[in-house]
């Protein structure tokens, strides 16, 4: 703490006194939020907050903490559900909102130039002109710098990867404020190192992106969504592997077990009422013709699994209107406990062969604690979140 007050007027004279807090407000909102699982103690919050506005600005901010070592947390959504952005040892949190800029679109390159404060809903709106879209789509509100940071993945992963398979290059400002470019905008170079994926994932710890290339790809001429529910989650599990099996190259399948639907209908986050039962939910992209297939095969396949029910989207509404229960899954959730309560996020990844009995476990495990969780599930690549509103709870002690 001795070195935070010179390092605090160091910090004004970098970025101006207005870009620089040290008010409760700000040091509250970038201490935790509501639906993280990871709550920090008391004394676990920043020092103060810095709002940098280029890379040149940040070289500077981490030369004064590197001097006078001070611990740096950066911020860029804070739609973290897994306390990325925790300050444990009480630094300073260097927030990237003012640098929140699409610099550039190369729609025939297919790649674009991002600042780490640009959300994945800004950037495709950037690009729905030029009918192009970035596929990762992590929660609402999330943005390039954190989704770099943690890897992120998304409803979209299924058929068009995780964000390790979008970014081209990236600028770092590393520890000692040195600045690096992991590589050029080509794709095709096998130069040197991957510094690119070393990055991605990093969590922050081995630097400060400030930039990124990203790639983007061609927005598909039609897209369909449908839902389906199911006895039993075992058949859910079972219909998801069948569509992966055949082939059926549908753009997302996710899952959401009864549980989950029970708190959706209870908070009345959609617009309609849903059957409270295992329902798989399907996006597809593609043709015209190539949607109505899929849509097909795989009713043909949620038949012969069981299921109970299926809808298929004729409009852009339904669309919105059959999606928008797997879209609200955490409001839904956080809706169901007090206002005081937080909500505890777990995330577990099987192969997807043993995902059916994984769920199940996992269902038997919460009803033995006397626990109640909603899950849901990229039931696609067998990952899936089980969440379930707690009180406030301490850090665990394992030592």
């Amino acid at each position: 703490m001795e070195n935070m007050q010179p390092a605090w007027f160091d910090f004004i004279e970098i970025v101006g006194k207005d870009n620089v807090s040290t008010l409760e407000e700000d040091v509250e909102r970038h201490r935790t939020s509501s639906w993280s699982s990871h709550q920090p103690q008391p004394d676990e919050k920043p020092f103060c907050v810095v709002y940098p506005a280029s890379t040149d600005e940040v070289s500077r901010l981490l030369k004064v903490c590197h001097k006078r070592r001070v611990p740096v947390v950066g911020y860029s959504g804070g739609t973290s559900l897994e306390g990325h952005y925790v300050q444990t040892r009480r630094g300073v949190s260097i927030d990237f909102g003012r640098m929140n800029q699409v610099l550039a679109v190369h729609k025939d390159d297919l790649d674009v130039v991002v600042q780490p404060a640009v959300g994945w809903e800004q950037l495709n709106d950037a690009l729905a002109d030029d009918g192009l879209f970035f596929p990762p789509d992590p929660g609402r509100g999330a943005m390039i710098g954190g989704m770099v940071g943690t890897g992120c993945s998304g409803t979209n992963a299924f058929r068009y990867g995780t964000m390790r398979e979008w970014v081209i290059g990236l600028t770092v400002v590393l520890a000692d404020g040195t600045v690096i470019k992991t590589r050029q905008r080509p794709r095709k170079s096998s130069a040197g190192y991957d510094l690119t994926r070393l990055f991605i994932g990093s969590e922050g710890t081995l630097g400060l992106v400030t930039e990124a290339v990203l790639k983007v790809t061609v927005k598909p001429q039609a897209t369909s969504v449908a839902v389906c529910s199911f006895p039993s989650i075992r058949q859910a599990a079972a219909c998801a592997a069948s569509v992966v099996g055949h082939g059926v190259p549908v753009a997302a399948v996710e899952l959401l077990d009864d549980n989950q639907m029970r708190f959706t209908n209870a908070a009345g986050t959609t617009s309609r009422s849903w059957a409270e039962a295992p329902t798989l939910f399907f996006k597809f992209a593609g043709t015209p013709l190539g949607v109505k297939e899929q849509a097909g095969q795989v009713r043909a396949l949620a038949r012969q699994a069981g299921a109970s029910t299926f809808e298929v989207a004729r409009s852009e509404d339904e669309q919105e209107e059959l999606w928008s229960a797997r879209r609200s899954a955490l409001w839904s959730v956080m809706a169901a406990g007090r206002e005081t309560d937080k909500v505890w996020t777990g995330d577990v990844a099987v192969p997807m062969s043993s995902l059916a009995t994984i769920i199940e476990k996992t269902k038997e495990d919460l009803k033995s604690s006397g626990l109640t969780a909603g899950i849901v599930g990229h039931v696609g690549d067998g990952n899936f979140h089980s969440r379930h509103p707690a009180f406030p709870f301490p850090f665990l002690d394992c030592s």
